[in-house]
């Protein structure tokens, strides 16, 4: 799959509009055969700081668990993303065409006691009514690991604002 294969599809997803303001996003983490290992909601709360999108994001897991994560993200030249948090090596790099984005990144992921180093295939497709869904294969020394699964929803959406 690439995103250029999306290039034609309506709602046209631009990252930095559906993330301005409120949304509230529902997930999951499936194991590698497909077993949900946990579940939690993300609140993200998008400004922009000059060329920046700054999206901070609060997880609330469903065994009580809570995380943050601040994302910087920047629109490049040709039309590309990029974005920092401070658990993402280096940088990710995002590609948006059509209604999909499609994120690659490296992360130091907390699994326990320990940290894992993964890889996301991060993707993500706008639907009507504002609903985004996303789809990312995790995977280490090159094997998926699993897979995590959100539906966002914008503050506005949910409430008719």
């Amino acid at each position: 799959m690439k995103p250029e294969d999306f290039q034609a599809v309506e709602p046209r997803f631009v990252l930095e509009d559906y993330f301005l303001g409120t949304s509230r996003a529902y997930g999951l983490f499936e194991d590698r055969f497909g077993t949900v290992r946990r579940q939690f909601v993300v609140t993200i709360v998008g400004r922009m700081e000059g060329d920046e999108l700054v999206l901070e994001e609060d997880f609330v897991y469903r065994d009580g668990e809570i995380d943050r994560r601040v994302w910087r993200i920047t629109r490049q030249p040709d039309g590309t993303y990029r974005g920092r948090a401070d658990d993402i090596v280096g940088e990710a790099i995002g590609v948006a065409s059509g209604n999909a984005l499609n994120w690659a990144y490296r992360m130091d992921l907390k699994v326990g006691d320990r940290t894992w180093r993964v890889a996301f295939d991060d993707w993500m497709f706008l639907q009507d009514d504002g609903v985004l869904l996303n789809r990312a294969r995790v995977s280490k020394w090159g094997l998926e690991i699993g897979s995590v699964s959100l539906a966002f929803v914008r503050s506005d959406a949910a409430t008719g604002e």
